[in-house]
């Protein structure tokens, strides 16, 4: 029953991303250059803006597919993770890749202290997930990536967690992230597209 669901959910995005796409797009038309198979340059209505909302909206549903696929007690702070990665400027499904390996994304957490991530050792108490994913946001950004310049999970790995297999862990998340990302992707956000 529960994989009807998610095929019917996959069938209503694919659907509406389809009329998106047709409301938005302008013409197509090929363009001759020496060298090289001829280059589709897609004419598109959707703004800059909208394409990037687009996007995060596709960040979003992937983030809430995998909260509901491992049962997690943060479904419904899809907002709050895409809003602290805007905010923050971080990869949008670092914070809940770094809940899913720390805490099964909050299934495995200290009573009450809305930490999914570990931090402080999981000692550490928050009001709630909203401030938890912010405060954490917060923290990657000034004393891992500003402070110490580490761009990447292997470098902020190194600082986070003891576990030499940190880094390796948080990117299996981020890659099942994106790979459900991908499935919701009808359309390139990458124009022209090559053929």
């Amino acid at each position: 029953m529960k994989r009807e669901k998610i095929n019917i959910f996959y069938i209503i995005i694919s659907i509406i991303s389809l009329l998106t796409y047709l409301y938005f797009a302008g013409g197509v038309k090929a363009v001759n250059m020496a060298g090289s198979s001829a280059q589709l340059l897609v004419e598109s209505k959707m703004s800059e803006a909208d394409r990037a909302e687009f996007i995060y909206q596709r960040k979003k549903l992937a983030i809430k597919i995998i909260l509901e696929r491992y049962n997690s007690p943060m479904i419904g702070e899809e907002d709050t993770f895409i809003q602290t990665c805007r905010k923050y400027s971080l990869d949008c499904y670092l914070l809940p890749s770094i809940a899913g390996l720390e805490s099964t994304f909050g299934r495995f957490i200290w009573p009450g202290s809305f930490n999914p991530f570990g931090w402080g050792r999981g000692y550490i108490m928050f009001s709630s997930w909203k401030e938890g994913i912010d405060k954490v946001g917060k923290g990657l950004r000034e004393n891992y990536i500003d402070k110490n310049g580490l761009t990447t999970v292997d470098g902020i790995g190194i600082i986070y967690s003891e576990s030499p297999t940190w880094a390796q862990r948080v990117n299996y998340f981020i890659d099942l992230m994106r790979k459900e990302e991908e499935k919701l992707s009808l359309i390139s956000a990458n124009f022209p597209v090559e053929l």
